[in-house]
């Protein structure tokens, strides 16, 4: 015990320092935001990284999806790394930093309002972000309370209050900065955290081989595999389909997350982007590729009675929590750190989102003379009635708190990833096609809430991300066109024209001199 308080002790001092030494870069908006877009690439990287993976992917995801689909559970982290991180970076990073940039946007709908020149598109955005973004934080605290139960028999509420005081406390002093600088740090505990524990966890049941005979052992249930042998230890696992909808939702989401997309905005140059690139996609491939295989052992444990519920039914939060309950005391000190890690970073992220959202793209376009000094101290209030209101939210959570992720995803990503998307690449785009994947990303999650027409959540999301991907196209050609000098000056960030100086006269001098002193040899030598 006394181990795992140290841990936590020092945990939390680093936070809090970090947060005092980078206080002078929050005294603007822009450094308050985006830390004056100055981040180098293993900060934003790291950044874009823990923001990505809470303690809902090491705890819930991972026990969840494992259980499900045995080791082929790993394509998600597989596609995490590949779609999520490398693509991502890939495809957004650098024309996000120069529009965004070019356009003077601090967030996504101000983004959309400046490249469309449309108030109510940046209105309809921030209340789309502050309404999703919310319930998606509150998720994020729901991994950790078994595993603080596991480790300190300490109450859940007692955690949620002591991790959300302390992510306000930081951000509130360093705002980006404090976040990226303690990002980069919580990210390492995570990449040596997940390393340690996979270890741990393979060596308890017999090493790699051993445990992976024993999977492929387990009898299979007909309804899931449809009589496949060794279905938790195949390629593609006993229902591929499904688990499709899983790596696309979780992977390709976080192109329309706008706590994502923001990372790139922040960014110092192009140089940076091209190693964070790198960075962003090992850390991902480390963290979420391990998770995903580690959960993909979920089934060795069937039979403790720990993962059930009073019903019988499986309690996928509890099986991560249960796998690891039999560590010594020092690698449980580590796990509390690596999930605390992963749950503040994105917390941290979502926060800061939502509250220069609300300030810059509703409050003060409300009051049109808010001064710099104003909108810093809103943001800063707001921030803390956001992280009150998510606590007040996970603590009393509704019966569908676990697909509390997939709606929010399923939501932001369907309503902002294709017009994003196309915005930084297409012309064409326009505010009509916005407007259709605003409604059909909102009004989808809304109405599967109520219905369920989708069963899952997971596949929900994933379906009303790819019909944003066709609506945002087919909308634009049949809709009135944007403002060819307006749509020519946005792109106009991608073709800078650049004078070179270049001494012509001074060459062709040079040339002439030589071939008359060539030509005088030669009529010398003549006569």
């Amino acid at each position: 015990m006394a181990v795992k308080i140290l841990f936590l002790i020092i945990f939390f001092s680093v936070m809090i320092f970090i947060g005092i030494a980078t206080r002078k870069h929050a005294g603007s908006v822009e450094g308050f935001v985006l830390g004056g877009r100055s981040a180098g690439p293993w900060l934003t990287a790291f950044g874009y990284g823990t923001s990505y993976f809470s303690a809902v992917v090491f705890v819930g995801y991972a026990g969840q999806f494992g259980y499900k689909y045995g080791i082929s559970a790993t394509w998600a982290g597989i596609g995490n790394a590949v779609i999520g991180s490398l693509l991502a970076w890939r495809i957004l990073g650098r024309r996000t930093r120069v529009m965004t940039k070019h356009l003077d946007s601090k967030t996504m709908p101000d983004f959309f309002g400046k490249r469309f020149e449309s108030r109510s598109i940046r209105l309809a955005a921030a209340l789309i972000s502050f309404a999703f973004l919310i319930p998606y934080t509150s998720s994020v605290y729901n991994g950790l309370s078994r595993l603080f139960r596991m480790a300190f028999n300490i109450p859940y509420g007692v955690c949620v209050i002591v991790m959300a005081g302390l992510t306000c406390v930081y951000v509130i002093l360093g705002g980006y900065m404090a976040t990226v600088v303690n990002d980069f740090v919580q990210g390492v505990i995570m990449l040596f955290g997940i390393s340690a524990v996979i270890l741990a966890v393979l060596h308890n049941n017999g090493g790699f081989i051993h445990a992976l005979t024993t999977l492929s052992t387990y009898e299979s249930d007909l309804s899931v595999t449809q009589g496949m042998q060794g279905a938790f230890t195949s390629f593609f696992g006993p229902d591929p389909l499904n688990l499709m909808g899983v790596v696309i939702l979780t992977s390709l989401g976080t192109w329309g997350l706008p706590q994502m997309v923001g990372k790139f905005y922040a960014i110092r140059d192009e140089k940076a982007i091209k190693a964070g690139t790198i960075i962003s996609t090992l850390f991902a491939m480390v963290v979420a590729g391990g998770s995903y295989f580690l959960g993909g052992f979920a089934r060795l444990y069937s039979g403790n009675a720990a993962i059930l519920n009073a019903d019988g039914s499986v309690a996928y939060d509890a099986i991560v929590p249960t796998m690891l309950s039999g560590l010594p005391d020092i690698l449980i000190g580590i796990v509390i750190v690596l999930v605390l890690s992963a749950s503040m970073s994105t917390l941290s992220s979502l926060v800061l989102t939502s509250s220069s959202s609300v300030t810059l793209d509703l409050v003060a376009q409300i009051n049109k003379k808010m001064s710099d000094k104003a909108q810093l101290l809103t943001m800063r209030v707001l921030l803390v009635m956001f992280i009150a209101l998510s606590v007040i939210v996970a603590l009393n959570p509704p019966t569908f708190i676990a697909q509390l992720m997939g709606y929010s995803w399923g939501a932001l990503a369907g309503s902002f990833l294709a017009p994003f998307l196309y915005s930084l690449y297409w012309k064409k785009t326009t505010k009509a096609s916005v407007w259709a994947c605003f409604i059909s990303g909102v009004g989808i999650t809304i109405t599967n809430m109520i219905f369920h027409y989708i069963a899952s959540p997971i596949n929900a999301g994933a379906f009303t991300m790819a019909i944003g991907l066709v609506i945002v196209p087919v909308v634009s050609l049949l809709s009135p066109k944007m403002n060819e000098d307006h749509i020519d000056k946005v792109f106009d960030c991608y073709n800078q024209k650049v004078t070179v100086e270049k001494r012509y006269s001074l060459e062709e001098d040079e040339n002439e001199t030589e071939d008359e002193e060539e030509e005088d040899i030669q009529n010398r030598l003549d006569a």
